[in-house]
């Protein structure tokens, strides 16, 4: 472990206490192994006037919701020292009463809800505290004689703390302990089973403490011989497996959810120990971890259906034991999976909650397996992680996240993806809350949309190998299929019947019919574990009005509004939804230059304008609109609606 502390950075803001407090704080917040995902809290005592002029102290102190990684000067929350200190000497204050003083105590009634930990914050005597859960000493607590090996790496400069449930319980123990302690002979504090408190006036000696006591206990474990496990190579994942796990797990959340594997070396090395259900099995990390992670993993066999029953069933008789009448149970379902030989899973709503997910367990299998190796992993008994997870703090964290989108948690493929109606397609998607495969020809589609929720992938639709394999890629980074946007599509240059070159004609039928039949074929299997499967077809006005010259067109689009009918004959009864929309001079995509617009135009003896909005509504017809549309008949909406054609052109007095 390795001081980030940087002289020159520093100097230019040591007169401000706050900003230093969030450098050092995203110092502690960058190291993975100090903190993850809104893991531990810092603070700053500063004395400042208020508007009555009078000096008080005021604590600074994290705030909920702030990550230290990125944390700014309005995440720490200003509350009065003095209620703080008063606060610690009750002898009970219960969860919510103690939420209440500490906001009752704020300055800034702006300000985020300071920590839980603030009153432990506040006793502690220095100008600086820093909190980190650093792996390596929760790895050293986590074994059956961890208070012993604690007390051998760091002798008496450390205060050892049981563990108790953080908050005010945590605050009173530490202030009964250390009455009449003399805090210069400790360099920190120990939490069993949750972490670790550094604390100084000067920042420096705040955070280098940290890393000081971190970096002994890395050291220990080095000494007593633990090492990094062996990689191996995982197999190659069965798409259908993950398919139909994501969808277990989806209806035992009553919510659709994404499952990503992480088939790293390590990981999937973990996964192949044959005490592997034994040891992870025993609980969290930190307690912190649970209302992300759950007490345990699901351990996969071959029988994924079998094994969330068991899981569910297990969550079941946990909570009925633990339950105190008061408390209202969550879902029964994992958050992540260990899949012998193939790695790990998680399971979560959006790619952010996945991610802390695949995060968090990372760290706690590497802290498993070192712990194995120093006699046995030793998380806490499940009294106390029943009432961590259960806990009233815990709970209000999870209502705050709000609504979600409506289309959260599912799973879209969008051919055509790089420009116009593809691309508007994919970003309303996004916006519904779904994650996409965004598929296009053109090479740039890998990096066309800048956010996580979409997977650029180079496709040739025509090309049924790079068509399948796309498919799959999706399956393997989202862990399933639910909806299709099949709009791939191209516009051969006009030419008579009489004069038609057989290779346009061709060229139209592979893009415009035959890649949509294999996209459908294809997806198939994994629609069928999807959740409300839906399929929608972009077909064209052509269909029910074609013109002169277009037969290549006419006629692919045609028989693509074929397919989808037969389509949705053929998979009704598997749920699966198809229906077609048919949009019409749709003037913002690849096709329609400003040249061939003002040909047309002109062709026409209309201006450019008025050719855009040559319709019954007088009212131009964009990319976005066809979106729109398109996304409302894959969402609920729709939900009872199978095979049918809606045109969107304004209205096109040929086809009406």
């Amino acid at each position: 472990m390795k001081s980030f502390w940087n002289e020159k950075e520093a100097k230019k803001i040591k007169k401000d206490l706050l900003q230093l407090r969030v450098y050092t704080s995203r110092l502690l917040g960058k190291e993975e192994d100090l903190v993850l995902h809104g893991g531990g809290n810092t603070s700053v005592k500063i004395r400042e006037k208020n508007i009555f002029g009078e000096e008080e102290d005021i604590l600074y102190v994290k705030g909920s919701g702030w990550d230290l990684a990125t944390i700014e000067a309005p995440g720490f929350a200003p509350v009065k020292l003095s209620a703080l200190c008063r606060l610690a000497e009750l002898d009970n204050l219960s969860d919510m009463e103690m939420v209440k003083c500490q906001r009752m105590a704020m300055t800034d009634p702006a300000a985020p809800n300071p920590s839980v930990e603030a009153i432990l914050h506040a006793i502690i005597p220095y100008t600086f505290v820093d909190h980190t859960h650093a792996d390596a000493v929760v790895v050293m607590t986590n074994t059956p004689d961890g208070k012993k090996r604690i007390r051998e790496a760091f002798g008496d400069r450390v205060l050892i703390v049981p563990y108790v449930m953080p908050g005010f319980i945590l605050a009173k123990k530490i202030y009964e302990m250390t009455k009449g302690m003399d805090w210069d002979s400790i360099d920190g504090m120990i939490l069993l089973n949750h972490g670790v408190f550094t604390f100084h006036d000067d920042p420096k000696v705040s955070y280098e403490n940290m890393i000081a006591i971190v970096s002994k206990a890395e050291k220990y474990l080095t000494k007593e011989g633990t090492k990094p496990i062996q990689q191996i190579k995982s197999a190659k994942p069965d798409g259908l497996k993950m398919a139909q796990l994501r969808r277990g797990v989806s209806e035992l959340m009553k919510k659709p959810v994404l499952c990503r594997l992480d088939d790293s070396g390590a990981s999937a090395a973990f996964s192949k120990l044959s005490n592997v259900r034994r040891i992870a099995n025993r609980g969290p990390l930190t307690p912190d971890h649970i209302i992300r992670t759950k007490r345990t993993p699901v351990v996969l066999s071959e029988n994924f259906e079998k094994d969330l029953l068991a899981y569910s069933n297990a969550y079941q008789q946990y909570f009925e034991k633990y339950n105190t009448g008061e408390q209202e149970q969550l879902d029964a379902a994992p958050r992540w999976a260990i899949w012998p030989g193939q790695g790990t899973l998680s399971f979560g709503p959006t790619v952010k909650a996945i991610r802390i997910i695949e995060d968090i367990t990372r760290h706690t299998k590497k802290a498993i397996y070192q712990a194995e190796q120093l006699g046995g992993w030793k998380a806490l008994p499940k009294p106390d992680l029943f009432e961590m997870e259960y806990w009233s703090l815990e709970q209000a964290k999870l209502k705050k996240a709000g609504n979600s989108k409506p289309m959260q948690g599912k799973i879209a493929l969008v051919t055509g993806a790089a420009s116009g109606i593809g691309k508007a397609c994919v970003e309303q998607l996004v916006a519904e809350g779904a994650v996409v495969a965004a598929l296009d020809i053109n090479p740039n589609i890998t990096h066309c949309f800048d956010k996580k929720e979409v997977l650029g992938i180079k496709c040739d639709v025509t090309n049924s190998k790079q068509l399948k394999n796309a498919i799959e890629q999706t399956v393997a980074f989202f862990g399933g299929l639910d909806m299709l946007v099949s709009n791939a599509g191209i516009f051969p240059k006009s030419a008579s019947i009489a004069q038609m070159d057989e290779k346009l004609w061709q060229k139209s039928m592979d893009i415009n019919v035959t890649s949509h039949q294999q996209l459908i074929q294809l997806s198939l299997p994994y629609l069928e574990l999807g959740f409300d499967p839906a399929i929608v077809i972009i077909g064209s006005k052509n269909v029910p009005a074609p013109g002169p010259g277009a037969a290549a067109y006419s006629v692919a689009k045609a028989g693509l509004t074929q397919l989808g009918r037969v389509a949705a004959l053929e998979l009704g009864d598997k749920g699966i939804r198809v229906n077609m929309l048919h949009p019409n001079a749709v003037f913002d995509t690849g096709v329609w230059t400003d040249e061939v617009l003002e040909a047309r135009a002109k062709n026409y003896g209309l201006t450019v304008e008025e050719y855009k909005t040559n319709n019954i509504l007088k009212t131009e017809v964009t990319s976005k609109d066809v979106a729109g549309l398109a996304i409302a008949m894959l969402g609920n909406t729709f939900s009872k609606v199978t095979g049918a054609q809606i045109p969107i052109d304004g209205g096109n007095d040929r086809v009406i």
